[in-house]
């Protein structure tokens, strides 16, 4: 006997509910809905359409009055801000400089980091040195190593004086990803750095730089107390 021949008439099919039904039209039902998780799914069911359509759907997400709704369409501008680089700048921009919650603050800086918009790096230097909430002051420091802009390395360099440990490791991460030589002697500085988790983002920052130096202070590191930051050194150095 045929499967769905013997389930009642009234059965619908899981894959019809959760593939077929999954429309713009049907999304757009969602984003208007009064309870927040239908709102959620809409957002969640976004990244199933195609670029040009999501892209659309995902501004109404954003403007949504509910923090973990904005939270979750602000963080896909990462992938659909590429449809239209002006507006993702604009929106961006926005809730980094206006958003009231911290964590929104935080994924626009990621998102404009992603998206490369150098157009923003006096935005995110200014909220880096306003705000006292870390989390922001942890993600634009982030950022700003996709971000690619030469402007930032002041601000990274300012960065690894920071009394938060994580902002510190991002700051690393950033010069090694920004590129600019003129990091390697700071972070030559910082090679006996008390944590293991620094002295390791630091052998990589160093492997992305490159150079002779860079090589001279890695060749110093495979000597490392903390056993994978020894490894990483010495993995590095095949690259040279």
């Amino acid at each position: 006997m045929d499967f769905y021949l013997a389930l009642p008439s009234s059965f619908t099919p899981l894959y019809q509910n959760n593939y077929m039904s999954i429309t713009p039209e049907f999304v757009k039902g969602l984003l208007k809905s009064e309870d927040i998780g239908k709102r959620l799914h809409a957002v969640n069911q976004i990244r199933t359409l195609k670029p040009k359509i999501a892209f659309e759907l995902i501004q109404t997400a954003i403007g949504d009055t509910n923090t973990r709704v904005r939270y979750s369409a602000i963080s896909q501008l990462d992938t659909l801000g590429n449809q239209n680089l002006d507006i993702s700048l604009d929106i961006l921009r926005d809730h980094l400089l206006n958003d009231p919650e911290p964590d929104i603050q935080a994924s626009a800086a990621d998102c404009l980091g992603a998206l490369k918009l150098t157009q923003a790096f006096p935005d995110l230097q200014k909220i880096y040195e306003t705000t006292n909430e870390w989390i922001v002051q942890f993600s634009i420091i982030a950022a700003l190593g996709e971000l690619g802009d030469n402007r930032a390395f002041k601000l990274l360099k300012s960065a690894l004086a920071s009394e938060n440990e994580l902002i510190k490791i991002a700051a690393v991460s950033s010069l090694g990803e920004l590129g600019n030589m003129e990091a390697i002697p700071l972070l030559k500085r910082y090679t006996n750095n008390p944590d293991w988790q620094f002295r390791f983002r630091l052998v990589q920052a160093l492997n992305n730089l490159g150079g002779s130096e860079a090589q001279r202070i890695l060749e110093k590191m495979t000597q490392d107390t903390a056993e994978l930051v020894s490894a990483e050194a010495q993995r590095s150095l095949q690259n040279f």
